[in-house]
């Protein structure tokens, strides 16, 4: 394969990245990494560097217009983000010192059962009177629009959520993925927040935990340009269209999509561990 064709299949494979990591606030490692390595056998830490840069630019590309619409919550982000920003460093460092079959597993059955979760859940059907304490004190309860009027909500499990970004944080920098599967199923599930608050809070704080993962990566010689170059332009592109259509996109479909995508991974994970690939 030339390096024009090359660069060509990774630019397409990049942009369906951005435009699924914008809609369910995932990033775009869920498309790359796989394309990567079993498109076009690249070794497994490589297409990690790329997922994370390509983490980035879907945030860079999205996170502007979903605060300048009114979805995003920042206080929350910044908020949660201590703890994300945390586990993603000790993640990063523990890469090459941690055998990571046993959390892949752990993981993938997670996202199973959250994928359960997130269609079960009703947002609509749900009516929270107050918040929780500590939402109540850093004043995370906020509104987003719909319908040309504003929607209020209150915040709840402040700390639950913040232990589980903990968590996240750490898994971006082991796997390399961007850990949005957790900040989406945190704010969802835990934090109670309609659902595209979570997934454009989420592309905002995705970009920054990546951040402090690909610094690490970088150091180690992860990053290749002739690798990253492709995916950032197509991801950037794909993230604007997605940004572009999840204000006009129904609740439930992205619900569906972020499920179905969720149970994708942990099969793509468990086919790893079971091909010694993990």
């Amino acid at each position: 394969m030339t390096l024009i064709a090359f660069s060509a299949l990774l630019f397409l494979f990049s942009i369906l990245a951005g435009l699924l990591g914008a809609l369910t606030g995932l990033g775009g490692g869920i498309v790359i990494i796989p394309a990567l390595v079993l498109v076009f056998d690249i070794n497994l830490y490589y297409a990690m560097g790329a997922s994370l840069i390509s983490v980035i630019a879907t945030s860079s590309g999205t996170s502007a217009a979903y605060i300048r619409e009114g979805f995003t919550n920042l206080r929350i982000g910044m908020f949660l983000e201590v703890a994300a920003v945390i586990g993603a460093f000790i993640g990063a460092l523990l890469i090459s010192k941690v055998s990571t079959t046993f959390i892949t597993i752990v993981f993938s059955l997670v996202l199973f059962s959250s994928a359960y979760f997130t269609i079960k859940r009703k947002e609509e059907q749900e009516f929270y009177t107050t918040s929780h304490p500590w939402a109540i004190k850093l004043k995370l309860d906020s509104n987003f629009p719909r319908a040309n009027r504003l929607i209020y909500y209150k915040v709840q499990h402040v700390p639950a959520a913040f232990f589980i970004m903990g968590l996240a944080g750490l898994i971006s920098g082991l796997l390399g993925i961007g850990s949005g599967t957790l900040k989406v199923l945190a704010m969802d599930q835990a934090l109670r927040l309609p659902y595209k608050v979570a997934t454009t809070t989420s592309n905002f704080m995705i970009g920054i935990t990546a951040a402090v993962s690909a610094g690490v990566y970088l150091s180690q010689g992860y990053i290749v340009p002739i690798i990253v170059f492709p995916v950032m332009l197509g991801v950037l592109l794909g993230a604007f269209l997605g940004a572009k259509l999840l204000t006009k996109i129904h609740t439930r479909v992205l619900r569906i999509l972020f499920s179905i995508i969720l149970c994708i991974i942990s099969l793509q994970m468990l086919y790893k561990v079971l091909t010694g690939a993990a």
